[in-house]
């Protein structure tokens, strides 16, 4: 991640705590970026370096009339400084400092056979005893690991897949010659 798109969600996450609105502030901007994804023409409109940076400031004012003040400006800032582009990165990173500042861990858990909630509750529940924060968790069925699960949380991936151990004897044999 560009240290600019750090720096740039640091800033709005200082901004959103220091008024109390992390939530709503995160919210509209995912918003915001679901919407670049969804209408092409609104992200080449933000990233055009032939537009006049007025008429992409007033562009944005009619597009962004009835958004939170404080995510008008910020996207009007990032605009005047040429930063839209990076937008997507900002937003995860904004993402992470809000999931941390409110003790609460992301991860995904793919396993080889659909979990019951039970079973899942009760994987997730580890997880929360262990990392001392609350857990949101995505699922994903891969039926090629065979048995086991894979639990990835930000950069952090832990395989305890049959799959995975298959894979690691199999380079510990290469390896071994």
């Amino acid at each position: 991640m560009a240290v600019a798109a750090r720096l740039y969600a640091r800033s709005l996450f200082e901004a959103a705590k220091d008024q109390k609105r992390l939530e709503p502030v995160l919210e509209e901007l995912g918003d915001f970026v679901a919407a670049l994804q969804e209408v092409p023409e609104l992200r080449s409109l933000l990233t055009n370096p032939e537009l006049d940076p007025d008429e992409r400031t007033a562009a944005l004012d009619e597009i962004l009339g009835g958004a939170d003040e404080l995510i008008r400006n910020f996207l009007r800032l990032l605009s005047e400084k040429g930063r839209t582009a990076q937008i997507d990165e900002i937003y995860r990173e904004l993402e992470t400092l809000v999931a941390a500042e409110q003790q609460r861990l992301t991860v995904e858990l793919t396993t080889a056979y659909e979990l019951s909630d039970d079973e899942a509750a009760t994987i997730l529940k580890k997880i929360e005893k262990s990392s001392g924060r609350s857990v949101e968790a995505t699922r994903k069925v891969d039926a090629a690991l065979i048995g086991g699960i894979i639990l990835q949380a930000g950069s952090l991936r832990v395989d305890a897949s049959i799959r995975g151990r298959l894979d690691r004897l199999r380079h510990e044999l290469v390896k071994g010659r």
